[in-house]
């Protein structure tokens, strides 16, 4: 049975030509790039290399790259980091966060370090701007996250317009960009943000590795002891393979953004269209237009059904690969945080259904037969169903 893979906001294949350079990295330069001699030497380029083309394709200095395990690690450096070096007593955020920014925010507010603040949101997950700004206005000075475009539900925030809006009250914008890294084209020397998090393996490149951008204007101590890596941001031996990966993979995904985009957002299109079409009573969670949402991401809210609490399960029967909602809190038995903060109704199957440009429409087809079964019809019934 063909695995139909719709769950790439989870992590996403690696890419043949990411794996091609990581492995004659591993067998070209093994050197550590901390140390003096030859070898050491071509490792250090090698990763400065990387460094470059990341900093060159988001429009920033290489100064400003940081590398890190992941976009968890980013958060939490640029989180914590910011309160204890920059002196901030208050943040603001939003109560749709990645839990790589809320736990952190709260476990920061649980010690007294800083007091938290909730922006409010409307039920397709729109930050309100006038809220935000009254904050602001009250909290001169604060810390703000919040994340580019929702992992679960796909609703954007206006990347620019926040950050004019946080400089403008003098506040520290860090944006969890993750799920847009590799999707968007950033520019981050026209969007005056101060931390911006990406994570590899959310553009086809290797898991285990991702950067943190800091602003050159903001002063910051390493959140990881112990050498002087990472230009003393960061210690520990750099993780070269995954570097190289990530910059290849960073790279792939630019070159080919807009054609990839016009596919996967066609994609999209359909499968709403299908699902509209065929089960009665469909609703989708966030934003769904194509300038207000992410393009890789469609929550589907089903109706109730007797099958409603084994939907994903049997998806994944039918070699389905879908989410309930975000990767990082599965085996969870508690309701999706995002979906509680929209109001949406969480008695009803939410799914996830996240797409690259390696998908089709024929695999859409498919997932909408296997769900009609499940919500609408029998098997008896659909075979002669359309779709």
């Amino acid at each position: 049975m063909k695995q139909i893979y719709l769950d790439n906001a989870a992590t996403t294949d690696i890419h043949p030509d990411v794996v091609q350079v990581m492995l004659e990295t591993m067998k070209m330069n093994f050197g550590n790039p901390s140390s003096s001699h030859s070898l050491g030497r071509e490792a250090k380029a090698v990763l400065e290399k990387s460094r470059k083309t990341v900093a060159d394709l988001l429009n920033v200095s290489p100064l400003e790259v940081c590398f890190t395990s992941g976009g968890t690690e980013a958060d939490n450096m640029a989180i914590n980091r910011s309160i204890t070096d920059l002196g901030i007593k208050h943040a603001i955020t939003s109560r749709l966060e990645h839990h790589a920014v809320l736990h952190t925010l709260e476990e920061l507010e649980r010690k007294g370090s800083v007091k938290l603040s909730y922006v409010e949101v409307d039920r397709k997950g729109n930050i309100d701007y006038s809220h935000l700004e009254k904050l602001l206005a009250s909290y001169p000075g604060s810390l703000v996250s919040l994340m580019h475009a929702n992992n679960e539900i796909g609703t954007l925030i206006d990347l620019r317009k926040t950050a004019l809006l946080c400089n403008e009250y003098e506040a520290v914008f860090h944006s969890d960009t993750v799920q847009t890294i590799g999707h968007f084209a950033h520019d981050f020397s026209k969007t005056p943000l101060h931390f911006a998090t990406g994570a590899a393996h959310k553009f086809h490149g290797p898991k285990g590795i991702g950067f943190l951008y800091i602003n050159k204007n903001i002063g910051i101590r390493p959140l990881i002891y112990g050498g002087a890596q990472e230009r003393q941001m960061r210690g520990g031996t750099e993780n070269i393979y995954g570097i190289v990966g990530l910059a290849r993979a960073l790279e792939l995904s630019y070159s080919h953004m807009n054609e990839h985009c016009s596919h996967i957002q066609g994609l999209k299109g359909y499968m709403m269209r299908q699902l509209t079409a065929n089960i009665p009573n469909i609703q989708f969670n966030g934003e769904t237009g194509v300038d207000n949402s992410l393009y890789t991401v469609l929550s589907v809210s089903l109706p109730v059904t007797e099958a409603s609490d084994q939907m994903l399960f049997h998806l994944d029967m039918s070699g389905i690969a879908a989410s309930g909602g975000s990767a990082c809190s599965a085996g969870s038995d508690k309701a999706s945080h995002v979906l509680q903060a929209i109001g949406a109704d969480t008695a009803r199957p939410n799914i996830r259904f996240s797409f690259c440009s390696s998908n089709t429409k024929e695999e859409i087809d498919y997932v909408v037969a296997r769900l009609y079964d499940r919500c609408v019809g029998n098997t008896a019934e659909t075979a002669d169903r359309h779709f």
